[in-house]
C-alpha cells in the first residue's frame, strides 16, 4: 500500500475546484467566441484579437514577474507562521505593479498608431488606446489569482475568474453587439469584464484573507523577490509572446480574418489545457513546500502526470478527429479552414502538459526559475523562426506547425532537466497503462468520423465513444493505483469505492 500523502488529497480537492470552474469558464469562453464569430467578420475579430494580444504582450512587462512570487514565498511564510511578512509580500508586489503597469499603459497608449501603421491596420490604433487601460487592470488581477493560489483557497479564484469575469463579459458583449458597435462592442465587453471581476475578487479575498491582512505588516527585503520574479517575468515576457507571436506573424503576411480563423483554431486546439490548468495552480505551491524531500516530489509528479495524461488524451482524440465538424458546429462553416491547426496543437499540447506544462510548473516549484526562462527562450525562438519560415508557404497551417514542433521540444527538454538535476522523471508501468488505453479509444473513434455524415451527430457521439472506449480499457488493464483512490476520495465516496475495488481485484 502507498503511504497516505496530504497533498494529493489536496491536489485532488483543489484541482477538481478549479477543473469545475475551467469547465465554466471554457464554455463562457466558448460561447463568446462564438457569439463574436456570428456578430461580426472573421476580420473585425482578427482584429480585436491582434489588439488583446498586444496588450497581453505588454502587461507582461507591466507587473516584472512579480505577482509569480506570491504564490512561491507566501505558502511559505505561512507554513512558518510569519503572517506580517506573507501580508509584506502581497502589499510590496501590489505597490510595484500598480506603478509599473500605469507607465506601461501610458507608453502604449502613446505608440498605438505607430503599433497600428506596423500591421496596416488603422482601425487597430482604436482599439489599442482604448484596451491600453487594462494594462494596470491586468496586473491587479493577476495579483489577486496567485495570491487565491498561495492561500489554496481556489475555489474563490474560480468565482473571480471562471464565473464573474465571463459572466458580466458575455452580457456586455451581447448587449453591446446588438446595439450594432461591432469593434467597440468587443472591447467593452472585455473591460467590463475585467472590472467586475476584480472588484469582487479585491473583495472576497480581503475576507477571506482576513487573517493575513489584519497582521502586523512586516516588510520583507527585495531582493529574494526580484530574484526569483525576474527570471520568470523574462519567461514571462518570451511565453506571452509565444502564445500570441503566430497572430502577430499572420498578421503581418496574411490578413486580418485569417488571423480570426487560425485563433478559432488555437482556441480549440488548445482547450484540452483545461485539466492541466486546473492542477497547476496548486500543484507548483505543493512542491515549493516539499522541494527538498524528491521522493514526496516524484511521488506528487507522478500522480499528477497521470491524471493529466489520463483526462487529457481522449480529448485529444476527440479533437483530432473530429476538428472539421467541431468548428463548423460551434463556430460557422469558414472556420472549418483551420482542422488542421486544431490537430496539430492539441497533440503538441496533450505532450507538453503532461511532462511539466507550457509554464514549467514543476521546474517553478523546485526553485529553478532560471532554466525554466532559458526553456521559455528555446519555446519562442523555435515558434517563431518557424512560423516566419512557414506562413508564407503555408499560410495558418505553418503557424500551427512552428508552434506544434515548439512544445514538442520544451516538453521533451523539460523531461531531460528534471532527471538530470533531481532524478526525477513520470514513467512508470502504470503511466504506459493510461497512455496505451488511447490506442483502442482511436480506433473505436475513426468510424464515426468517417461513416456519419453528420456534423452534429459527429460533435455529440464521438465523445461518447472515444470515453467509453477509453474507460472500458483502463478498467480491463486494471490502470488505477492507490493515488488514484485517494484522489477519487475527494470527488465521490462512489468513485472511491470503485477504484478500491479494482486495486482489491489486483
Amino acid at each position: 500500500m502507498t503511504e497516505h500523502d496530504e497533498g494529493v488529497s489536496t491536489l485532488a480537492r483543489q484541482g477538481s475546484i478549479t477543473f469545475l470552474g475551467n469547465v465554466v469558464n471554457g464554455i463562457l469562453g466558448f460561447a463568446i467566441v462564438m457569439l463574436m464569430t456570428r456578430f461580426v467578420s472573421p476580420s473585425v475579430y482578427g482584429l480585436f484579437v491582434l489588439a488583446t494580444s498586444v496588450i497581453l504582450f505588454m502587461q507582461v512587462f507591466a507587473n516584472l514577474g512579480l505577482p509569480l512570487a506570491i504564490d512561491y514565498f507566501v505558502p511559505q511564510y505561512l507554513e512558518e507562521g510569519e503572517l506580517g511578512k506573507a501580508k509584506g509580500v502581497v502589499v510590496q508586489v501590489t505597490a510595484t505593479v500598480l506603478v509599473t503597469s500605469s507607465l506601461v499603459a501610458l507608453a502604449l497608449a502613446l505608440s498605438a498608431t505607430h503599433i497600428a501603421d506596423l500591421f496596416a491596420e488603422p482601425a487597430l490604433g482604436v482599439g489599442l488606446l482604448l484596451l491600453s487601460i487594462t494594462i494596470p487592470m491586468l496586473a491587479i488581477y493577476n495579483v489577486l489569482l496567485t495570491s487565491f493560489y498561495s492561500i489554496k483557497k481556489l475555489q474563490y479564484r474560480v468565482v473571480m475568474r471562471d464565473l464573474v469575469r465571463p459572466v458580466v463579459r458575455f452580457v456586455a458583449t451581447a448587449a453591446l453587439l446588438l446595439l450594432g458597435f461591432g469593434l467597440l462592442g468587443l472591447i467593452g465587453g472585455y473591460v467590463v469584464g475585467l472590472f467586475v471581476a476584480i472588484t469582487v475578487g479585491a473583495a472576497i479575498f480581503t475576507y477571506k484573507a482576513w487573517h493575513v491582512f489584519s497582521a502586523d505588516l512586516e516588510l520583507v527585503a527585495p531582493t529574494p523577490l526580484l530574484t526569483y520574479s525576474l527570471p520568470l517575468a523574462m519567461t514571462s515576457v518570451v511565453f506571452v509572446l509565444m502564445g500570441h507571436v503566430d497572430y502577430f506573424v499572420l498578421g503581418f503576411f496574411l490578413e486580418s480574418d485569417d488571423v480570426g480563423i487560425y485563433r478559432v483554431g488555437y482556441m480549440l486546439g488548445s482547450g484540452l489545457m483545461i485539466v492541466f490548468n486546473s492542477l497547476s495552480p496548486v500543484f507548483k505551491p505543493l512542491i515549493a513546500e516539499s522541494r527538498d524531500d524528491l521522493e514526496l516530489v516524484e511521488r506528487r509528479f507522478r500522480v499528477m502526470a497521470r491524471w493529466i495524461a489520463g483526462i487529457t488524451l481522449p480529448i485529444t482524440i476527440i479533437l483530432s478527429l473530429g476538428a472539421s465538424s467541431y468548428l463548423a458546429v460551434l463556430y460557422t462553416p469558414q472556420y472549418a479552414e483551420a482542422n488542421l491547426v486544431v490537430v496539430l496543437l492539441a497533440s503538441a499540447f496533450l505532450f507538453n502538459v503532461t511532462f511539466g506544462g507550457p509554464d514549467g510548473s514543476l521546474l517553478q516549484g523546485l526553485g529553478y526559475s532560471r532554466i525554466v526562462f532559458a526553456n521559455t527562450l528555446v519555446l519562442f525562438g523555435v515558434n517563431f523562426f518557424g512560423s516566419m519560415a512557414l506562413v508564407p508557404i503555408l499560410g495558418i497551417e505553418g503557424a500551427a506547425i512552428g508552434s506544434a514542433i515548439a512544445l514538442f521540444l520544451v516538453g521533451g527538454l523539460t523531461l531531460a532537466e528534471l532527471y538530470y538535476l533531481d532524478r526525477l522523471h513520470p514513467f512508470s508501468r502504470d503511466f504506459a497503462k493510461v497512455v496505451a488505453a488511447g490506442v483502442p479509444a482511436t480506433i473505436a473513434g475513426v468510424p464515426v468520423v468517417l461513416f456519419v455524415p453528420s456534423d452534429l451527430v459527429i460533435v455529440v457521439s464521438l465523445p461518447v465513444v472515444v470515453i467509453g472506449t477509453y474507460a472500458l480499457t483502463l478498467v480491463a488493464t486494471d490502470a488505477f493505483t492507490d493515488a488514484d483512490a485517494q484522489m477519487a476520495a475527494e470527488f465521490s465516496p462512489t468513485l472511491e469505492k470503485w477504484f478500491s475495488i479494482g486495486l482489491f481485484g489486483r
